[in-house]
């Protein structure tokens, strides 16, 4: 019987290595870790971590600067792995907890030196469209990124932002405060500008695919794959890997894994997340996370709940 391997994603819920490479490198010690059900935090899962049981990880994050360090350690403890890289560049009012531009050009090429570019998936994800963020302005920020990341990374990823409720209730706060007005796009709009990416990604020797973008048909632009089986199967060619596939939502190319993350728990506080109910509330559970816990944030036990409740006098 060919033994059942877990690849591992950390996080599509959070930014594991930016604000919890601490509690991750404790679990990697430890062996395992524990994930509630984000439906039903009773149902508690323990994922294990040790090297014999993971295919591959696959990181998340828009700022990779704690994990370099520990680099060497995963590989050589046998993990293989490849990083989601999100670099937008974003004017601050959209993405407030984001390095500064030119800190994240300097950690991806880090990280890239040291993984090489095919480990190192750079995400100008999502694409929002504003009176701030017109077209053009991702044209030019768009072929300004690549040129400085030339070399570092031989594929992006692209995808259109979706008006999930919680976005909607940011922008319109973003609205209010500012005067911006937002909006989603339409189909034609989105292939044109599509194809204007992948003329400048190509200039500077990069692949662009799309994510969960099923509509898009675009020549020069591929449907993509975050979870890739593709690069999986490069990664981990000792391994006859079985990968099944799992869509997250409508276009998604992804095969299964586990996410080891939790929702409501990243600081970064951009306006588009989908993965923060609100931004104070992903900062108290940053607070009360413990990084010796095998959770990364722990919700509390009912009977913490009920006794937290205000009692008739």
């Amino acid at each position: 019987m060919v033994k059942a391997m877990n690849v591992i994603s950390a996080s599509r819920r959070t930014d594991v290595p930016a604000f919890y490479w601490c509690w991750f490198m404790n679990r990697v010690d430890a062996g395992f870790c524990d994930v509630a059900n984000p439906f039903n935090s009773r149902q508690v899962r323990r994922v294990s971590l040790r090297p014999a049981d993971v295919a591959a990880i696959v990181f998340w994050t828009r700022d990779a600067r704690p994990m370099i360090a520990d680099i060497a350690q995963l590989e050589a403890a046998g993990y293989a792995f490849y990083v989601q890289y999100t670099l937008n560049g974003y004017p601050r009012e959209l993405e407030p907890g984001a390095p500064e531009r030119t800190e994240s050009v300097a950690a991806l090429r880090a990280l890239s030196s040291r993984l090489g570019p095919d480990r190192v998936i750079w995400r100008y994800d999502p694409i929002v469209f504003s009176t701030a963020t017109p077209a053009d302005y991702h044209v030019e920020q768009f072929s300004a990124l690549a040129r400085e990341l030339r070399g570092a990374v031989n594929a992006v990823t692209i995808s259109f932002c979706d008006p999930y409720g919680k976005t909607r209730r940011n922008f319109a706060r973003l609205s209010n405060e500012l005067g911006w007005s937002f909006e989603a796009g339409v189909p034609e709009q989105h292939a044109a500008l599509a194809g204007w990416l992948a003329e400048a990604a190509a200039e500077s020797s990069m692949q662009l695919s799309t994510c969960a973008e099923a509509a898009l048909r675009v020549p020069g632009v591929r449907s993509g794959h975050c979870i890739d089986p593709d690069l999986l199967s490069r990664l981990r060619p000792d391994l006859d890997l079985h990968l099944r596939a799992a869509p997250t939502r409508t276009g998604c190319g992804c095969v299964e894994s586990v996410d080891i993350g939790a929702y409501d728990t990243c600081v970064c506080g951009c306006v588009y997340c989908y993965a923060n109910r609100s931004l104070a509330l992903a900062r108290r559970r940053h607070a009360e996370h413990d990084p010796e816990d095998a959770m990364l944030w722990r919700p509390p036990a009912p009977s913490d709940v009920e006794s937290s409740k205000p009692r008739r006098a």
